[in-house]
């Protein structure tokens, strides 16, 4: 029988979501529902290695985040009102079945719940990766640029605007669902990043988070079918999929792209992913994703790293900052100019990013800047360039290959 700790883990990352936002639609509040649910998991990290576990543990942990819920109401000042509110909004709030959802996933649906265009785009986001992804602060911040501190104040705002001006939390119609589509297909793109390198821990890749973010994508994209951005983004995930085991060795240590097995890339999914990039291509209607999915494609049909088209990358990433303005689209800009026209034509890009001080603390700016020093011969500047890098670096795998890099120049 599976350990009750790891059991729990798993319970965390299937069911936070449905019993966080489960407890918004009852309370509408957002910190009251994190923390009730944040309590259930406790509790049965307590009672169920006394006690054995229920038959039904994710009724369980949402039976008790929901009465818990209810408990810091009934005390609240405003009882008898808001427990009246709740029992009515209980009552006549209509399920998914009953407004005729289209969307063919719970989590899918509380996306579009998140994803409420009173707020911003990037406040959309962050509500929808902490409460349904559990995706920390840190973690989001990291995601999005900014520093954790900035992002917790973004989040008790956009959480405070929900609340004080009624924002509901329920499924939108289907009319509805075109205008908040860019934000989820942010979200899941986030999510599978999340997966493909983590900020942080023991492992470079987290299996649990890229196949979720897949699934929910071929679900979008079989129930909005004419939308060519969430076919790019189905493709990019799946042509980065297709390379992920080979970004390991067996012994758990990272291996770069121009060091990979290619003939272990699963080259179906490859072709499927290229297939799928096609059909949107074809729609006439170019965004960020296919972009970045037609940048996979170019590395992921390329026999070596020497036979990759790095000046049609660079195009690519050229007309990719051209549409989103990016830091991160610029320092790989960088190095496909490298690639294609020498090492010191990437550190004049990288060079400029330094100085608009737009990538601090990114750990990725100081390895790149690294390597391309290496490639020039400035070895001196190289190896501060990885000790900066290694300093940065969120995960074991990557410190470990930047210490690697860094020895080599001894």
């Amino acid at each position: 029988m599976k350990p009750v700790g790891e059991l729990i883990a798993e319970l965390y990352a299937d069911e936070w979501g449905r019993i966080t936002s489960s407890v918004i639609r009852l309370t509408g509040d957002w910190d009251l529902a994190e923390e009730c649910a944040q309590d259930a998991f406790a509790k049965a990290l307590e009672r169920w290695p006394v006690d054995g576990v229920p038959p039904r543990p994710g009724g369980w942990l949402y039976t008790t985040a929901r009465n818990r819920a209810i408990d810091r109401l009934r005390r609240a000042q405003n009882e008898k009102s808001k427990l009246a509110q709740v029992a009515a909004e209980v009552e006549l709030a209509p399920t998914v079945a009953e407004v005729g959802s289209v969307i063919p996933d719970d989590r899918l649906e509380l996306m579009f719940a998140c994803c409420h265009p009173a707020l911003t785009t990037e406040a959309q986001v962050a509500l929808t990766l902490r409460t349904l992804a559990g995706l920390d602060t840190a973690q989001i911040a990291r995601a999005l640029l900014v520093t954790e501190k900035t992002m917790s104040q973004r989040l008790v705002r956009a959480k405070n605007k929900v609340r004080h001006a009624g924002i509901p939390f329920r499924v939108p119609p289907e009319h509805l669902l075109p205008e908040r589509l860019n934000a989820v297909l942010a979200v899941l793109y986030l999510l599978f990043n999340e997966g493909y390198s983590a900020s942080r821990g023991n492992d470079l890749v987290r299996a649990d988070l890229t196949g979720e973010a897949i699934r929910l994508t071929r679900l979008l994209v079989g129930f909005m079918p004419d939308e060519p951005e969430a076919r790019g983004l189905l493709a990019l995930m799946l042509l980065h999929d297709a390379r992920s085991l080979t970004r390991v060795d067996d012994a758990g240590e990272f291996t770069p792209l121009e060091s990979q097995d290619r003939s272990h890339w699963q080259r179906g999914q490859i072709d499927e992913a290229v297939s799928i990039l096609d059909d949107a291509a074809r729609r006439r209607r170019a965004g960020p994703y296919q972009l970045q999915a037609a940048i996979a494609a170019c590395h992921a049909t390329a026999a070596s790293t020497e036979d990759t088209d790095w000046p049609q990358i660079a195009l690519l990433y050229k007309e990719l900052g051209r549409l989103t303005p990016n830091p991160v689209v610029e320092l790989n800009r960088a190095v496909a100019v490298a690639m294609a026209s020498g090492p010191e034509a990437g550190l004049e890009i990288i060079a400029a990013l330094e100085a608009a001080d737009s990538l601090s603390g990114y750990h990725l700016l100081a390895a790149t800047k690294a390597d391309l020093l290496r490639r020039a011969g400035r070895l001196a500047a190289a190896a501060d360039a990885y000790r900066l890098a290694i300093d940065q670096a969120g995960t074991a795998p990557e410190r470990r290959y930047l210490e690697r890099r860094l020895a080599t120049l001894a």
